[in-house]
């Protein structure tokens, strides 16, 4: 498989707190769900799950009750340094093009990276699969994931608000979208 073909969809939890955050406290990457698009195939490849140790917040009672991460099992995941590093040597997260359902995704990994002096990851070629639905379907508001889901007739899979889940559901909006044309990256026609 090409790379040109493949798409890195990506979708992350964080630590969060219902009304003020803790003081001290920084929201943290706790879960990266990834899932892999093959734009020529026409099919989700591969999906996979990350979890990664906060180092200066807990995963709270209101974060365990939104996402289902617990604080016991995000203690067992990999440090962001070397999440990232593995986003990097396992899925190409530097050469392939990747999406998430608006910027908070990519936000969330500049913020990250930038404060705790990390490489970024990805590649340039981001996509903000949430613009492309909402110009694609010509709605006046954009949608969440989960409407976006109903807007285009397709199921929830799993569990909202799990990254693995959610990264899993984005792709299936992603292939609907390059279904309808609408997708940005088009791969380039074969002669035939």
């Amino acid at each position: 498989m090409e790379h040109g073909n493949l798409v890195n969809v990506v979708d992350v939890e964080a630590t969060c707190w219902e009304g003020e955050r803790p003081p001290g406290a920084v929201s943290e990457i706790i879960e990266i769900g990834l899932t892999v698009v093959d734009l020529e195939a026409r099919e989700r490849v591969s999906r996979h799950r990350v979890l990664v140790r906060p180092a200066r917040s807990r995963v709270s009672a209101f974060c365990t009750g939104l996402t289902g991460l617990t604080q016991a099992e995000v203690d067992g995941g990999l440090d962001f340094a070397a999440a990232c590093r593995l986003l990097a040597t396992t899925y190409g997260a530097g050469v392939r093009p990747w999406a998430s359902w608006g910027d908070y995704d990519r936000n969330q990994f500049t913020r990250q990276c930038r404060a705790t002096g990390t490489r970024y990851p990805f590649g340039f070629r981001h996509t903000n699969a949430k613009v492309v639905f909402t110009e694609a379907y010509g709605l006046v508001r954009r949608p969440g994931m989960a409407q976006a889901l109903e807007v285009a007739g397709l199921p929830l899979e799993g569990r909202h608000h799990s990254g693995e889940d959610d990264a899993w559901n984005i792709a299936s909006l992603v292939l609907r979208l390059a279904e309808r044309g609408a997708w940005p990256n088009p791969l380039p026609r074969r002669a035939g």
